[in-house]
C-alpha cells in the first residue's frame, strides 16, 4: 500500500509539475488517493483551452518553469483562491517530466493515465480564437513591455492573473492591476469573478504593478491596511498528526503563528520546518504583509524526527520507519518536503516561551494596561473583549462608584504567559460573541499580566489599596494551573461601603460554564442592588418634591422682586423727569434773568418831571396793571423795549402795541426815536402775549 501511494504521489507530481510535496500530498488526500480525481481537481477536463500570452514588444522574459514553487507556494495565492489551473502549463511540465522520469508505457502508469487525458488538453493557441466574439484580449503593460493575453469570456480573474504570472513571474498575491472599468473595479478584485461580468471591450489596456518591488507600494498600502483587521484561516498539515485549523488576525506575526503551533502540538519553534510561506517573509512579517490569502494551507514537520541525510542535498531526509499503512509514512518519505533555505531563523529556545503581555518592570498601571490591551489584540486578534485602559482605581470608579442603577461589576482578567490554558481561553472563550457582549453590557473589564513578579507585586499592592486585602490575597493564591482567571468585584450596601470579590472564575472552564457563572454573578449582584435602588428612587422622589417646592417659591420670589424692580424703575424715571424739567426751568429762568439784567443796564437815566423834551409812557400789562416811566423824546424805541424787558416781559414772548394808531411797535425799526413815532408828550401802550 505504501509503495502504491509513493508511485501515485510521484506520478501526480510528474504530471502536474507540483514540486511541493505538502501540496501534492494534500490534493491526493482530498481525493482519497484517487489519481484521476486529484488530477481533475488540478487540471479539469472541461476547462476551455487558454491561449498562450505572448509579448508584443520588448525583450522576451526569461524562461521559467510555469509551476515554479515559491517557498513551497505554487503560485502564491493558489491554495486559497478558487478557479482552475493552467492546463497547458501543467501539461508542458508533464511532457518534460515524461521524457526524463516517467514512462507512460508502464502498465501501472497506463492504468492510471488513459490516452484520453492527453487528448483532452489542447495546447494550440489558436483554438481560443475560433470564435472571436467569445474571446477577450488583454494588453498588459509591465516594465516597459506589452504582453497580450487572450482568454475566453467564461474565464475568471484568477485565470488571467495566472497567465500573467506565467509570463511575468509576478506572484498572483502581489499583482495589482489597474485599468478596469470604474463601475466594476471592486468586482475585479475578486479572483472568482468571471470576465464576462466585467463589461469589458473586445480589447482592453491594463497596467500591472508588482507589489514585490521595494516592499508594498504606496498605491497599494490601503489594501495591506484593510487586511490587517481581517481574520486569516490557516490549515496546517502535520506529518503524523491530525491537521490543525487556526483563525488569526492579520496583525499576527509569523513568529506568533509558530508559537501557537508550539503550544498546541508541542513542537518547539526551533524544530519547526514550514512549507507554504511566500518568499521574503521572516519571523516579524505579519499575515497581512506576507501575501497569503485569507485562507491558506501549510505543511509542518519536526526536525527532531527527520534530518538531512546528505549535507550537499538538503532536499533529502531520512525515512522514519513506521507502520506502512500510516499516511505519515508517505508524508515523511516524500522528497523535497521543505528546502532548508526557506526555514526562518527562530528565536533561541529560552525566548520563544515568553508570552507575556506586559514587559517586565513596567513603570505604572496606566502604561502597563495600555501595553496589555495592545499586545492582547496583536496576539489573539479580533474579535476581543473591550478592556479598560488606565489604572485599577479608575476602572473601579467607573464600575462601582456610580448610582445603583448605573453600577456595574468590575471584572479583573488575570493573565499568565506560562499557563497552558491561555491559548484556548483567549482564542475560544474570550472571542465568543456571547462572552464579549456580556462583558460589554454588565462589566467593566480590566486586564493585567501576572507573568513577571515585579508586575504581579505592583498589581497586588494596587488591589489591596483599591479593593481590599482579601482581594489581593485571593489573587495571590490562584495557582498557575488555574490561570488565566477572572475576579468579579462588586459594591452594594449589603456588602458594606467597600468593594468585595463576589466570585473567581478559573481558566479550566468551558464556554457554557463561563457564561453561566458570569450571568449568575450578575443576577446575584443585581438582586442585592434592588434595596439600594428602591432607596435611591424614594430619595429621588423626595428630592423631586422638594425641588418643585423650591422652584415654586423661587418663581414667586422672582415675581415679587420683578414687581419691586419695576416700581423702583418707574419712580426713578419720574424723578429723573422732574429733575430734567426743573433743570430746564432753571436754565430758562437764568437765561431770562440774564436778558432782563442786560436790558435793565441798557436803560438811559429817567428824566425828572421838571425837564423839558420828555415823554411819559404808560405800559398796560396783560394783568391790567400799568408800568410807567419818563423818557426823553430823543430816546429811541429800543430804550422803551428794554424798559419792558427789564420788568420781566421779554420781547420774544410779548408784543408792544400802540393804541392810536394801532400798531406793533416790536415790528418797527427799534432805532427810531419816540418823537418820530409820535410817542410824546405821553402815550399808553399795551403788552400782548405773542
Amino acid at each position: 500500500m505504501s509503495e502504491n501511494k509513493e508511485e501515485t504521489l510521484a506520478s501526480f507530481q510528474s504530471i502536474t509539475g507540483i514540486d511541493d510535496v505538502g501540496e501534492a500530498f494534500a490534493h491526493l488526500e482530498e481525493a482519497d488517493w484517487n489519481l484521476m480525481e486529484a488530477l481533475s481537481r488540478v487540471i479539469p477536463h472541461d476547462d476551455a483551452p487558454l491561449a498562450s500570452p505572448h509579448p508584443i514588444q520588448g525583450p522576451e522574459p526569461p524562461a521559467r518553469n510555469p509551476v515554479e514553487s515559491t517557498n513551497g507556494f505554487r503560485p502564491p495565492g493558489y491554495d486559497e483562491m478558487p478557479g482552475t489551473s493552467n492546463a497547458s502549463g501543467f501539461f508542458a511540465a508533464a511532457l518534460h517530466n515524461q521524457n526524463q522520469n516517467l514512462n507512460l508505457n508502464q502498465p501501472h502508469i497506463q492504468q492510471r493515465f488513459p490516452t484520453q487525458l492527453t487528448s483532452s488538453i489542447n495546447l494550440d493557441p489558436a483554438s481560443s480564437q475560433n470564435n472571436n466574439q467569445n474571446v477577450v484580449t488583454f494588453n498588459i503593460h509591465f516594465n516597459q513591455q506589452l504582453y497580450q493575453i487572450r482568454l475566453p469570456l467564461e474565464a475568471t480573474v484568477e485565470q488571467l492573473k495566472r497567465k500573467i504570472f506565467d509570463e511575468t513571474s509576478v506572484p498572483v498575491c502581489r499583482q495589482a492591476i489597474r485599468g478596469w472599468p470604474p463601475s466594476k473595479a471592486s468586482d475585479a478584485q475578486q479572483l472568482g469573478t468571471r470576465i464576462c461580468n466585467l463589461d469589458l471591450a473586445p480589447e482592453n489596456e491594463l497596467i500591472l504593478v508588482d507589489l514585490t518591488d521595494d516592499g508594498f507600494m504606496d498605491t497599494e498600502q490601503d489594501e495591506v491596511t484593510q487586511r490587517v483587521d481581517k481574520n486569516f484561516t490557516i490549515f496546517i498539515q502535520f506529518e503524523s498528526d491530525t491537521p490543525l485549523t487556526l483563525s488569526m488576525s492579520g496583525r499576527t506575526t509569523v513568529q506568533e503563528v509558530k508559537m501557537n503551533v508550539c503550544d498546541i502540538k508541542s513542537i518547539p519553534v526551533r524544530h519547526q520546518e514550514w512549507t507554504g510561506w511566500p518568499n521574503g517573509c521572516d519571523n516579524d512579517t505579519t499575515l497581512a504583509q506576507s501575501g497569503i490569502g485569507l485562507s491558506h494551507r501549510f505543511a509542518v514537520r519536526s526536525t527532531e524526527r527527520a534530518a538531512p541525510t546528505n549535507s550537499n542535498q538538503h532536499n533529502a531526509f531520512e525515512v522514519v520507519t513506521a507502520d506502512s499503512e500510516s499516511s505519515a509514512d508517505e508524508f515523511e518519505d516524500a522528497t523535497d518536503f521543505n528546502n532548508a533555505e526557506y526555514i526562518f531563523t527562530d528565536l533561541p529556545p529560552a525566548q520563544h516561551l515568553n508570552r507575556h503581555l506586559i514587559p517586565n518592570n513596567t513603570d505604572d498601571e496606566t502604561s502597563g494596561s495600555t501595553q496589555f490591551v495592545e499586545n492582547y489584540k496583536a496576539r489573539y486578534g479580533e474579535p476581543c473583549p473591550e478592556f479598560f485602559v488606565g489604572s485599577l482605581e479608575s476602572a473601579k470608579q467607573l464600575a462601582c462608584l456610580r448610582p445603583a442603577k448605573e453600577r456595574k461589576l468590575l471584572a479583573i482578567y488575570l493573565h499568565h504567559g506560562k499557563s497552558i490554558l491561555i491559548n484556548v481561553f483567549c482564542d475560544q472563550l474570550m472571542k465568543h460573541e456571547s462572552i464579549i457582549q456580556t462583558f460589554k453590557e454588565k462589566f467593566v473589564l480590566y486586564g493585567w499580566d501576572m507573568t513577571y513578579e515585579s508586575n504581579k507585586d505592583m498589581f497586588l499592592s494596587s488591589l489591596t489599596a483599591c479593593i481590599s486585602s482579601n482581594a489581593s490575597l485571593t489573587a495571590r493564591n490562584i495557582k498557575l494551573d488555574k490561570l488565566p482567571a477572572i475576579m468579579l468585584v462588586g459594591k452594594s450596601r449589603q456588602l458594606g461601603s467597600n468593594c468585595e470579590v463576589l466570585s473567581v472564575i478559573h481558566g479550566n472552564i468551558g464556554l457554557d460554564d463561563l457564561l453561566t457563572r458570569l450571568i449568575e454573578t450578575c443576577e446575584m449582584f443585581e438582586e442585592q442592588l434592588q434595596v439600594e435602588i428602591r432607596q435611591e428612587d424614594e430619595r429621588a422622589a423626595r428630592d423631586q418634591v422638594k425641588a418643585e417646592q423650591d422652584m415654586a417659591y423661587q418663581e414667586t420670589l422672582q415675581a415679587d422682586m420683578a414687581k419691586d424692580a419695576a416700581k423702583r424703575q418707574k419712580e426713578a424715571a419720574q424723578l429723573a423727569e422732574r429733575k430734567r424739567i426743573e433743570s430746564e426751568r432753571a436754565e430758562e429762568d437764568a437765561r431770562r434773568e440774564s436778558i432782563r439784567l442786560v436790558a435793565q443796564q441798557s436803560l438811559p437815566q429817567e428824566p425828572s418831571e421838571q425837564e423839558t423834551g420828555t415823554s411819559k409812557i404808560r405800559v398796560r400789562k396783560p394783568t391790567g396793571d400799568f408800568l410807567e416811566r419818563r423818557f426823553f423824546t430823543n430816546n429811541n424805541l429800543q430804550d422803551l423795549l428794554n424798559f419792558v424787558t427789564a420788568n420781566g416781559f421779554l420781547i420774544e414772548e410779548y408784543k408792544l402795541i400802540s393804541s392810536w394808531p394801532r400798531r406793533d411797535l416790536t415790528a418797527i425799526e427799534s432805532s427810531q426815536t419816540l418823537e418820530s413815532l409820535k410817542l410824546y408828550p405821553q402815550e399808553t401802550v399795551i403788552l400782548e402775549e405773542r
